[in-house]
């Protein structure tokens, strides 16, 4: 398969991308010439140690960054040439994030936190589920009413989990999500990740600085100083 083709298969992708910030000497290359591809359904590990690129590379392929150089496509379509407005449409269709922190809204139940998400997703982008139900599926009905302050650091991921599912998307991109949790919540966040995934279909790309956090997934792509240094698939 040619790289023009495998980028038209392709769910979300990169063809030499490079990321560069500041000017000069003082210059940085976060990201020097990555090709990646995203298939339908796939499950990726992006691994690398702080400072390889793998955030960007996130930021990237979801069109939050806008690439110094290359070419990213979203669904075979041009993203990286749009302006920022309309990146963050394209967005809208079918990519959500988890970050490292939560990032709830702090004044927001753990309810409105989901429902917010859910207002903001477009018609179209799959089939709707009822906010309540979606904290029923990460097991946080309970905590409907509790604001996020009032959530353990597992909990609040899980909320962010559940306001990712209300936007509806194809592609979930994961930034280190177990990073600020203990290693019992962050192998139950792990586990749900998986179970959902398994039940909504949508694709994943997980960025972690840990092998054995990447090993649960089905292909590793391995980053270093910006750069793709290895990959490994069933």
């Amino acid at each position: 398969m040619t790289v023009d083709s495998l980028v038209q298969a392709s769910l979300a992708s990169c063809r030499d991308v490079e990321v560069v910030y500041g000017q000069g000497e003082a210059s940085v290359h976060a990201l020097a010439g990555v090709s990646l591809a995203i298939g339908a359904g796939e499950r990726v590990a992006l691994l690398g140690r702080s400072g390889s690129g793998k955030t960007t590379l996130l930021h990237v392929l979801g069109g939050l960054v806008e690439p110094t150089g290359g070419e990213v496509a979203w669904q075979g379509r041009p993203l990286s040439s749009l302006d920022r407005a309309a990146r963050g449409a394209v967005r809208a269709h079918g990519i959500a994030y988890v970050f490292q922190g939560a990032n709830l809204l702090p004044h927001f139940t753990a309810l409105e936190n989901v429902a917010f998400a859910a207002h903001l997703a477009p018609d179209g982008t799959g089939p709707a589920i009822a906010s309540d139900a979606l904290l029923e599926l990460v097991g946080l009905r309970a905590k409907a009413d509790h604001l996020p302050a009032e959530l353990s650091g597992g909990e609040a991921q899980r909320v962010a989990l559940a306001r990712a599912l209300a936007q509806r998307p194809e592609l979930l991109l994961c930034d280190e999500p177990t990073g600020h949790l203990d290693s019992d919540t962050a192998v139950r966040v792990l586990e749900l990740i998986d179970a959902l995934q398994d039940t909504f279909g949508f694709a994943l790309v997980l960025a972690t600085h840990s092998t054995d956090v990447a090993a649960r997934l089905d292909r590793q792509v391995e980053l270093e100083d910006g750069g793709v240094v290895g990959e490994q698939s069933p």
